[in-house]
């Protein structure tokens, strides 16, 4: 566990100190950064949808801004958490924006109840929206899914989005669908994605990621048989890659990035990553 980052729930009647802008999943960055003096913000009358204490990094304060438009700040330009994460290379400051783009998304899309229609209020020392005519109550949801590492011998499958930055490959990943095990999700995604079969997944390890609600667990799976057949209009590319000659990776941060060096790592004895946050 980061001690320069610890998330917890502040009360915005505190006084002072930083914040971080967040506006349909991007944040404001100007030369010095993300964190931006609180009393300052106030000052602009930016579209304030909501405000809230988010925990504490480095020891200071951190609160989130969350804008009902990406409002125009001189010195400052908004950017994506992923721009963010492969320029900056800071695994601390990835798990706060992480965090801050997920508390932000949920505070964003429970504003009016989805039941009656009413304002939800949030309840005092509780992260969680409440409806005063119905009584319902919203905490911030994560929707599970699954990201693997398939592999066979000292060869791995990677694949390509269209979204993915130019040359880049990955490991396969999607959603668990309702009454389905992450097990099952990942033997379903895998055929889907990329026409094959494995053997029975193992889990890996876990990460928050901000899509914008994703818990991501992580596996690997051995190839049990089939022949690549990339699914049309979401599999741009998908092959197998020797590794000793791995095409350009997904960022440093990411559980995918983790998931292959790790087992590059096991293959060739050398000593093993962390996952970072």
């Amino acid at each position: 566990m980061s001690l320069r980052w610890q998330a917890t729930l502040l009360d915005p009647a505190l006084a002072g100190g930083s914040a971080v802008v967040h506006c349909r999943q991007q944040f404001l960055v100007d030369a010095n950064g993300v964190l931006f003096p609180r009393d300052w913000l106030r000052r602009l009358e930016l579209p304030l949808a909501s405000e809230q204490g988010i925990g504490y990094f480095e020891g200071e304060p951190v609160f989130l801004f969350e804008l009902d438009s990406p409002a125009a700040v001189p010195g400052a330009q908004w950017q994506s958490l992923r721009q963010l994460m492969m320029q900056r290379n800071d695994g601390d400051l990835f798990r706060m924006l992480g965090f801050a783009a997920q508390i932000g998304t949920w505070a964003s899309q429970h504003r009016f109840c989805g039941r009656c229609g009413a304002r939800m209020e949030q309840r005092p020392g509780e992260r969680a929206m409440h409806c005063p005519a119905c009584e319902i109550q919203h905490y911030p949801r994560l929707s599970p899914s699954m990201i693997v590492l398939v592999t066979h011998g000292d060869e791995l499958l990677l694949a390509r989005s269209g979204r993915f930055a130019p040359g880049v490959y990955s490991t396969l990943a999607g959603y668990v669908e309702p009454g389905e095990s992450v097990e099952e999700c990942v033997v379903r995604e895998v055929r889907e994605e990329v026409g094959v079969e494995i053997h029975a997944p193992r889990y890996v390890a876990s990460q928050g990621w901000p899509f914008p609600h994703s818990l991501m667990l992580g596996f690997h799976a051995e190839y049990a048989g089939g022949v690549i057949v990339p699914q049309p209009e979401e599999i741009e590319d998908a092959r197998w890659f020797s590794i000793h000659q791995l095409p350009p990776l997904p960022a440093a941060q990411s559980i995918a990035r983790y998931l292959i060096e790790l087992y590059v790592a096991q293959r060739l004895g050398r000593p093993e990553p962390v996952l970072p946050g």
